[in-house]
């Protein structure tokens, strides 16, 4: 399995001077809360972009630095547009709310909090409700390597057929999805949807999810046509994967969708 925290790439500049993302240093903990923060509200924020939005479904989710045991996540019942730094909400593994002034989506606790729990090492996980995403894992199998996007994918997800299509509101749904989750960055739930996790970053998990709804809209428009898909052969598809699947890339892809909110959507930061 690939080494999630490998930094190196191809994309990273062999000239040195010029203008490049760096991954930003921080001095304290409340600093990199902050940060995480920022970034967790730009990740709703461009999940509103991609129309992402299903009603009230859809929960993303960063540990807090200080209190590992505790996560950050969007607001039940508010649609991604409108998340903002000042209606984040603070959970327990439990879905007790420690600080904000909303609830917490229970099926977000559930699923989100049981993977955290299981899983000291993921920061990060993303879940929603998605055109594409849920159409292909209504199929019960995994991503094929038909392009470059999906080969990001090879070797790097799983399908879980357990409390499929099953609300996750039952606490015992929490422990099938968070074993699953091991040594990868994706799941295709069956019946329910794409769930993506990172061991480095929301921004990571973001963009995950983003390119598997992607790849999952690929394969089901290849397959509409008649035609058997041609697979990267299985050498390739796992060098690809290595370049253009490590959770640096993850990161490094967010880069311009962060700052473009930045810059569009200054009220996210209030």
């Amino acid at each position: 399995m690939l080494d999630l925290q490998n930094r190196t790439s191809i994309y990273q500049p062999s000239q040195p001077g010029l203008k490049f993302p760096e991954e930003p240093k921080f001095n304290s903990n409340e600093e990199l809360r902050l940060d995480r923060k920022k970034r967790l509200v730009a990740a709703c924020r461009a999940f509103s972009q991609l129309q992402f939005n299903f009603g009230f479904a859809g929960h993303l989710t960063i540990r807090d630095p200080e209190h590992p045991e505790l996560y950050w996540t969007n607001p039940m019942a508010v649609h991604f547009d409108r998340v903002s730094l000042s209606n984040l909400i603070l959970v327990d593994h439990s879905g007790k709310v420690i600080e904000g002034d909303y609830a917490v989506n229970r099926a977000g606790f559930v699923l989100h909090g049981a993977v955290h729990e299981e899983h000291p090492d993921i920061l990060a996980m993303c879940h929603a409700h998605t055109m594409h995403g849920t159409a292909f894992a209504a199929l019960g199998r995994p991503l094929d390597p038909i392009t470059q996007d999906a080969c990001a994918f090879f070797e790097d997800h799983v399908v879980i057929r357990d409390e499929a299509g099953q609300v996750a509101v039952d606490e015992d749904a929490g422990p099938k999805v968070s074993q699953a989750f091991k040594g990868v960055k994706a799941a295709i739930h069956q019946n329910h949807g794409l769930i993506t996790a990172s061991r480095h970053s929301i921004d990571a998990a973001a963009f995950w999810f983003i390119a598997l709804e992607r790849c999952c809209q690929q394969q089901l428009l290849v397959e509409a046509t008649g035609h058997k898909p041609v697979h990267v052969p299985v050498e390739s598809a796992r060098y690809s994967r290595e370049h253009v699947g490590s959770e640096y890339i993850g990161w490094l892809h967010f880069q311009p969708i962060y700052e473009q909110l930045a810059e569009s959507q200054p009220d996210m930061f209030s």
